[in-house]
């Protein structure tokens, strides 16, 4: 017999579980189809078990300079004991997975661990967007619904002639799975991936080369950030390449490690190490899951939704990275949230693009929204930057994470606050009020007239306000 529900969810991810409790909140009857496991790839594959092993190596680097908080370490010795790294990682997925499982329960959602496919019209029903279910046992399940929410995710890309082997060529899905740590390693991408593992490898004593087909690190963020990012790495021992154009079909992988010719501004150069790490992007996961049963419109490889997640299936929603745009768990979970209330008949909550805020967790970590101040510049916008250096502010000090800043982008003319843009310590953490400011119209001398406590890592945003209109205090 199929299962009918009210909602159907093809994907167990943040966007796919936030979703769910949200239907469930709403009274609707609800079902999950993941053919992993609950908590999709953030949980189990992105977000929490990289940012394990981040924490992990910023405990060893703190470690490894414990002398210049006037600490000794015992003997003068420190070690890595990587299968202990992994071990803790583990240990952080499988509670989060528990609580998950919890929250269904809780919730009553049903939740079936199978491989679905969209069906068209059947004998269960006159429209498209049930679920056909291969169970892991082989069977067959059917899942009827009235609405059905698209949340399956992505996968990382490849690049043509250079793909992932997973022995020697590796991707982040099998970089999280290493048993031990490379001796060297090369990362081809500059983008958020790449400069994450490229700080934590070298955190962890890992030789890293990091390349950028790009004229810079970080092409979607500020420009002073892509400066800062890959002067602190280069001064951490990381070789930063950009406007690199690689030779695939030179690429050779054995025991011996990777090597491949490429070509830079300075030159033509042959690069290798014991392993090579793809971070080229990831891919809307929106093959092989039956919408060729459906009218669903996709544009090269995403599905093509509406402000709310609707397709042009009235019935049928998508969130999250299935969609394209901007690949982050929050902004899928949000997603989720809107697709829900908006089905329900309720008037969701939009929150525009550029009011979300974007993470890196290197070292030093990277956290921004809104315009940089080229795309300020470029939109017409009377431009007034206000920039604190994290020099100035004591807490930094104290902390000995004092590199880095905080960059406010403001309009003259209307006082509107267009962007801020934060590399320093906690910079994932500070970057809330700066968006909490635009999401209320605050004007940047109203956000650094509020008093911010002392000595704290905050005080770099109402410091970075004032400087605006030329009255930091603090520098």
């Amino acid at each position: 017999m199929a299962i009918h529900v009210d909602i159907a969810i093809l994907g167990g991810g943040p966007g796919g579980y936030t979703a769910a409790i949200r239907a469930a909140q709403a009274g609707k009857t609800v079902a999950i189809v993941e053919k992993d496991k609950l908590g999709g790839t953030c949980l189990h594959k992105g977000c929490i078990p990289s940012k394990s092993l981040l924490r992990s190596a910023e405990v060893y680097r703190t470690l490894m300079q414990a002398a210049d908080y006037g600490i000794a370490v015992q003997n003068g010795a420190v070690s890595l004991a990587f299968d202990k790294v992994q071990s803790r990682k583990g240990q952080a997925v499988d509670s989060l997975h528990r609580g998950l499982q919890g929250l269904m329960k809780r919730h009553g959602i049903v939740l079936i661990n199978g491989a679905g496919r969209v069906i068209g019209p059947s004998i269960f029903s006159p429209k498209s967007g049930s679920l056909a279910v291969e169970l892991a046992s082989g069977e067959m399940e059917s899942v009827v619904c009235d609405n059905l929410i698209i949340a399956t995710g992505s996968t990382p890309r490849s690049l043509p002639g250079l793909e992932a082997d997973g022995r020697y060529a590796l991707n982040s899905d099998h970089a999280l799975a290493m048993e031990q740590l490379p001796q060297s390693i090369l990362i081809v991408g500059g983008g958020v991936i790449g400069v994450e593992w490229a700080s934590m490898l070298q955190d962890f004593g890992v030789a890293v080369t990091l390349v950028e087909a790009g004229a810079r690190l970080l092409p979607g963020e500020d420009a002073e950030i892509s400066t800062e990012i890959a002067k602190a790495l280069r001064r951490r021992g990381v070789r930063v390449l950009t406007s690199v154009q690689l030779k695939t079909e030179t690429y050779t992988a054995g025991e011996e490690g990777i090597s491949i010719a490429a070509s830079t501004p300075d030159g033509d150069v042959v690069l290798g190490g014991e392993k090579l790490l793809l971070s080229v992007g990831r891919q809307p996961n929106g093959e092989g899951i039956g919408l060729e049963n459906t009218d669903v419109r996709i544009d090269k490889g995403a599905i093509v939704v509406n402000a709310f997640g609707q397709s042009n299936e009235p019935h049928i929603y998508a969130i999250g990275d299935v969609t394209g745009g901007m690949q982050l768990a929050h902004a899928a979970a949000h997603a989720g949230i809107v697709a829900v209330d908006h089905l329900c008949g309720e008037q969701p909550v939009l929150v525009p693009d550029h009011l979300i805020p974007r993470c890196i967790y290197s070292s030093p970590e990277i956290a921004s929204y809104g315009l940089t101040e080229e795309a300020a510049r470029r939109a017409g916008h009377d431009v007034r930057i206000g920039k604190i250096p994290f020099q100035a502010i004591g807490k930094a000090i104290v902390l000995g994470e004092s590199e880095g800043f905080v960059k406010v982008i403001a309009d003259l003319t209307s006082g509107d606050i267009l962007g801020a843009h934060i590399i320093g310590a906690h910079a994932t953490d500070l970057i809330s009020e700066a968006v909490l400011s635009s999401w209320l119209n605050a004007t940047p001398w109203e956000v650094g007239s509020m008093i911010h406590p002392h000595p704290t890592l905050s005080e770099a945003i109402g410091e970075a306000m004032l400087a605006v209109e030329g009255k930091s205090i603090s520098y």
